[in-house]
């Protein structure tokens, strides 16, 4: 007997196979190692901070003391509210200076995990994650914030005196901080959706009409002015981000066709082709035999 032929294990490219692997605690291990470093490098960021911590405040209290009437100045009602505005201000100046650190560890925790051709991804996500935070952020503060503190302030009489507390003023701050990162992080999201191949750019322009109704009804619920003008200027940004969502889905698409089905679809045609004709070959011939059948019936 002939000896039958051994098959081959299919041999895997470098871009199929991660680089190693690991056990569960093996990742606990690696996982406490990056948050122990990260949290060394916030705290580091921190006392930074505080060395300049009045020119911090200055800064994130400036366009906000601008926006309120005349002679308003924000209080203090708790003994330890100074200290806790404080102690916020390091915290976000120090994340903000350890965060390309903290990005570092974040990516070399998930990168053993990961294929080549998805680590190529990498680098754009941090480029539109960067550029959404940075322009968020300025928005929020130099546009959304102290528009919404002008607008608050107008109702400053002499019956009824406007003195903004600090934590509130701060915690409002904080708020629309982070609600406008996260609208900014828009086209961040369209472009692993469309290298997921979930949504595509006709997917996104068919639905450019709901987008924008969207966008004017969380404008009006994020502005408390019922101007439409302050609500137009609120509702631009987020539909130029969804038609900048658009225009990135449409670069980053796949443009390349699965070879497998590129090269099957030719032959299913000739299959179906096929059992078109065979179907109708028989039909022809059922009929042709009723139809000799009767004759022979008519002739009896």
């Amino acid at each position: 007997m002939a000896a039958l032929p051994l098959q081959e294990r299919p041999q895997h490219g470098d871009d199929d196979v991660p680089d190693g692997t690991m056990g569960f605690l093996e990742h606990l291990d690696e996982l406490r190692t990056r948050i122990m470093r990260s949290c060394t490098a916030v705290a580091s960021g921190m006392l930074v901070s505080f060395l300049f911590i009045n020119r911090i405040a200055d800064f994130v209290l400036g366009p906000t003391l601008r926006a309120l009437p005349p002679g308003t100045n924000l209080i203090m009602t708790r003994l330890g509210e100074g200290l806790s505005f404080y102690m916020d201000l390091a915290f976000l100046g120090g994340f903000v200076l350890a965060a390309p650190f903290v990005t570092y560890q974040v990516w070399r925790f998930i990168a053993p995990g990961l294929y080549t051709r998805e680590r190529r991804l990498i680098l754009p996500f941090i480029a539109l994650a960067t550029f959404g935070t940075v322009a968020g952020a300025l928005f929020s503060h130099y546009v959304l914030f102290p528009s919404m503190v002008a607008f608050f302030g107008t109702f400053n009489s002499p019956r009824m005196r406007l003195m903004p507390r600090v934590e509130d003023t701060f915690g409002l701050y904080k708020n629309m901080l982070i609600g406008m990162v996260a609208v900014f992080q828009i086209p961040t999201v369209v472009f692993f959706l469309v290298r997921l191949r979930l949504v595509t750019a006709r997917l996104l322009w068919r639905h450019l009409p709901y987008a924008i109704l969207i966008s004017f009804v969380a404008s009006a619920v994020l502005t408390p002015s019922l101007d439409p003008w302050n609500q137009t200027v609120f509702a631009a940004p987020m539909i130029a981000l969804y038609v900048i969502s658009i225009a990135i889905a449409w670069l980053v698409a796949p443009r390349q066709q699965d070879p497998t089905v590129s090269s099957a679809s030719p032959h299913l045609k000739l299959v179906f082709a096929a059992t078109v004709i065979e179907q109708a070959s028989r039909r022809h011939r059922s009929s042709s035999t009723f139809r000799a059948v009767a004759s022979r019936r008519n002739q009896r």
